[in-house]
């Protein structure tokens, strides 16, 4: 058996654990009675938006680390999961959700691009990768004091659902949000597959890219922009969840490998699959009050980055 088939065998098996389980266990077979209908639904939505965040945040991390050349790179450390917030979050004080659509993706997406410029400016300089994610983690932090800010000038009508939802609340997935979060993560998803050959060479690094006619320039931007688009719909989908694109790509490449042209499916695969299985921890673990998988993904993430950030010094500090 494959890797990848042994992969949709597990992420099925964890699927159907997520809709039966949570804070009250249904077997399959009560979830397809009429009068579970509502929960099946409601479930079934949640799953989906589960796996559509874990797989942008992973596919996007995958990207991140590839042209970055650093290990310890992905949308959450690298600021942008924070400036994605802060941009939906503007629209959310502004009241724009309203007009539905694609308006919150895309004003996260409008945060989210601000803080990678802002994170890059270093490269341009010929900033290292270690520069660039100082940056990023800077950055992250002063999009955190700007969201605090601006949910102390909220309303207490919006103040405990934007908390909630920065913590990274899966729970209540709007169908029309879901749908135009969902076009744009599989829509940037493409466009990085499609440039797996690309992503390739340029791990390699930027005189490699040029021997087999890549533009680094031109590639790492396209890449990043998806990376970005990708992890601005995840956050107006589910807040900010962070280290899903620092775990996963991780785990990816132990089992397929470095050619990118599988990495991205398995790291988009098992980013939505390891999502999906956090939130079910969330809604089981503390059955009295559910917990946002933000914290469950952050419990998980933390020990992760500095076991890596233990390595990388133990091994002389190579990116």
């Amino acid at each position: 058996m494959t890797a990848f088939a042994l992969m949709i065998l597990c992420g099925a098996g964890i699927l159907v654990i997520a809709l039966c389980g949570g804070s009250e266990y249904y077997t399959p077979f009560e979830l397809l009675e009429p009068d579970h209908a509502l929960i099946s639904a409601l479930r079934l939505r949640r799953i989906a938006g589960a796996f559509l965040i874990g797989a942008a945040l992973a596919s996007g991390g995958t990207a991140c680390q590839a042209v970055l050349h650093n290990d310890l790179a992905e949308p959450y450390i690298l600021g942008v999961s924070g400036g994605a917030g802060v941009g939906a979050a503007v629209i959310i004080l502004l009241g724009l959700t309203s007009a539905g659509g694609p308006v919150l993706p895309l004003g996260a997406f409008a945060g989210a691009v601000a803080v990678l410029l802002l994170v890059l400016l270093p490269s341009r300089r010929g900033g290292s990768g270690t520069r660039i994610l100082l940056s990023g983690v800077v950055a992250g932090s002063l999009c955190s004091s700007i969201l605090m800010l601006l949910i102390s000038i909220m309303g207490n009508t919006k103040l405990n659902s934007i908390v909630w939802w920065l913590l990274g609340n899966l729970e209540g997935q709007d169908m029309p949000l879901l749908l135009s979060a969902g076009s744009l993560i599989l829509a940037s998803f493409g466009v990085m597959w499609t440039l797996a050959r690309e992503t390739n060479a340029l791990s390699a690094g930027a005189d490699f890219a040029h021997g087999f006619g890549v533009s680094p320039g031109r590639v790492t931007m396209i890449l990043l922009g998806c990376a970005s688009l990708a992890s601005a719909a995840a956050v107006s989908l589910g807040g900010i969840i962070g280290f899903v694109g620092l775990i996963v790509p991780h785990i990816a490449r132990r089992i397929i490998g470095f050619e990118h042209r599988k990495l991205y499916p398995a790291s988009f695969l098992l980013g939505g699959f390891f999502l999906v299985l956090c939130d079910l921890a969330a809604r089981s673990v503390y059955r009295e009050q559910e917990l946002p998988a933000g914290v469950v993904t952050a419990l998980l993430g933390g020990p992760f980055f500095l076991y890596l950030l233990y390595r990388r010094e133990t091994s002389g500090g190579a990116e």
